[in-house]
């Protein structure tokens, strides 16, 4: 015992006052692993399914990353008292320091400041599709500076926290699992209206990803200049891949348009020559 003792009093840094035992370095091991264990845990549980967890996936992770943010804020204040700093003594003195860095680092703690509200505020979550920008992604995780995405070209996107929090933010997938999209179309005039009508919905919901055929809508909007213009929407879940979704519907179309005899028309223009233009022209042919 008294062999032990002497081992973990025995001196490894001595300036001064200051001085770091054996005993400071074992403390200081015991409090990180302690703090990985106890955030192992916590993600265990919040994480495992079963009938009494009732978060999601997307909440699950917002509310984990916060606590672990805590605890390891929490550990480190502990090492650096272990350790002998004083961590209010060294907060107070380094005031001006850190207004200093403050100011250099305004957009890095915006962009802090904005994922401690997403995380906490979880208006944007794991597996959300986001449109930012005009382009489309997939959120796979959101940190306390940077959110990592995945495009619809499967590139991963880096995105600051405050780009989300501070601009128009399109979550297709926040209120519900399927979304609304819309197909447009023309065909020539004379074409036969109900019979337009039907070949898109059914062309809409031959495709395997779209769901409920009786919110499958075609509708006449509107008597274009060269053109009636239809529209044909649907439900899909498939929101990340929605653009290939809507190819192959459009190909559908296409293969049912020619097999009913119904053409899609070019641009037209009619030009009308006035009588006495005519003449004029004659006369100078002349």
């Amino acid at each position: 015992m008294d062999t032990l003792s002497s081992f973990l009093e025995y001196e490894l840094i001595s300036v001064g006052e200051y001085k770091i035992q054996v005993y400071t370095l074992v403390s200081v091991l015991i409090i990180f692993v302690i703090t990985k264990l106890i955030s192992w845990l916590i993600e265990k549980t919040l994480t495992r399914k079963h009938k009494y967890n009732k978060l999601d996936k997307g909440s699950s992770y917002a509310l984990f990353q916060i606590i672990r943010y805590v605890l390891w804020v929490m550990a480190i204040g502990l090492i650096l008292e272990t350790i002998g700093v004083k961590v209010t003594v060294l907060i107070a003195g380094s005031a001006a320091l850190l207004v200093g860095i403050g100011l250099g680092l305004q957009q890095t703690f915006n962009d802090i400041i904005s994922g401690i509200i997403l995380l906490s505020e979880q208006s944007i979550k794991i597996d959300d599709v986001l449109e930012i920008d005009g382009d489309v992604v997939r959120i796979q995780s959101i940190g306390l500076r940077t959110s990592k995405g995945l495009n619809t070209d499967d590139i991963s996107i880096i995105i600051p926290n405050s780009l989300i929090t501070t601009n128009k933010v399109i979550n297709w997938s926040h209120q519900t699992k399927k979304t609304r999209f819309r197909i447009d179309v023309g065909v020539a005039y004379g074409s036969d209206v109900d019979l337009v009508i039907k070949v898109l919905e059914e062309s809409a919901f031959e495709h395997p990803d779209i769901s409920d055929r009786e919110l499958t809508e075609a509708r006449l909007i509107n008597f274009g200049n060269s053109s009636l213009d239809f529209q044909v929407l649907f439900f899909s879940k498939n929101i990340f891949r929605i653009n290939r979704v809507k190819s192959d519907i459009r190909r559908i179309i296409n293969k049912k348009f020619i097999q009913n005899s119904i053409a899609i028309p070019f641009p037209q223009m009619d030009l009308h020559l006035r009588s006495n233009y005519t003449e004029v022209l004659k006369k100078k042919d002349n």
